[in-house]
């Protein structure tokens, strides 16, 4: 199920199907079991209930997804504003060390850019890497001379590294599956309901695939911004591009 998750229009072209095939279930049980005229009034009470309940279920899955959405645009600015003082910050070191901090800064610039544009998940290796080179380049200056001066760039530095941190965090933070699962069972429910009800209506089909359509796009819409990766609506480094053009030498 999260690989379908995290292709949000396998998720429409799936779900719509579904949706409707469960209208047409609830069409054959009405025709098989027709409901007697003294209950159709508690039927029409439990189809606006769960019909109540389905939307809310939507509209409280699409604040989480948006939540996080906004939560990984955050991260992308703090990391931006993190490297960006600690490229500063490197003046405070003797200049051979600055030169090799700020370069490796430029390399990690682009690595962090890479794990926003890139369709799937890269390589978290090389990141780790250049965390470590960087580490050590402001940590063998400082241990060397240990002044409040110095401090700055290494607690700039921790700044740059806990700020990858959150943002990975952030990425993994999805909405949870039992939550999928949930939404899912009640439009299969809602839409059977609808069936059922349609059965003396006698509806065209573009009646009967109004509420799976409708159904579908609301998933879907949700799927896509909850996905990091693979969604339409995807958070854009613009603060990181915007750095890496000014971190760029004359």
């Amino acid at each position: 199920m999260s690989y379908v998750l995290n292709h949000p229009v396998l998720l429409l072209v799936l779900s719509l199907p579904v949706l409707w095939l469960s209208v047409q279930a609830g069409k054959w049980v009405g025709r098989a079991r027709p409901l007697a005229t003294e209950v159709r009034p508690a039927f029409e009470v439990i189809q606006s209930a769960a019909l109540t309940l389905l939307g809310l279920i939507i509209g409280f899955s699409f604040s989480m997804a948006l939540a996080r959405y906004d939560q990984r645009k955050n991260y992308e600015e703090a990391e931006a504003n993190a490297i960006g003082t600690e490229f500063v910050r490197a003046d405070l070191l003797p200049a051979e060390d600055a030169a090799k901090v700020r370069a490796l800064l430029r390399d990690y610039l682009d690595q962090r850019i890479t794990y926003y544009t890139a369709r799937h998940e890269p390589v978290e290796a090389r990141t780790g890497e250049l965390q470590a080179q960087l580490w050590a380049a402001v940590a063998g200056p400082a241990m060397a001379r240990p002044t409040p001066v110095t401090a700055l760039a290494v607690s700039g530095m921790n700044d740059v590294i806990n700020a990858q941190g959150y943002t990975q965090a952030a990425w993994l933070n999805r909405i949870p599956i039992a939550a999928w699962a949930l939404m899912a069972t009640l439009a299969v429910f809602c839409n059977a309901l609808l069936g059922f009800q349609l059965v003396k209506a006698r509806p065209g089909p573009l009646m009967q695939l109004l509420l799976p359509a409708l159904v579908s796009v609301a998933v879907f819409l949700i799927a896509d911004i909850e996905s990091p990766r693979a969604g339409l609506i995807r958070v854009s480094p613009q603060n990181l591009l915007i750095l890496a053009g000014s971190l760029r030498p004359p």
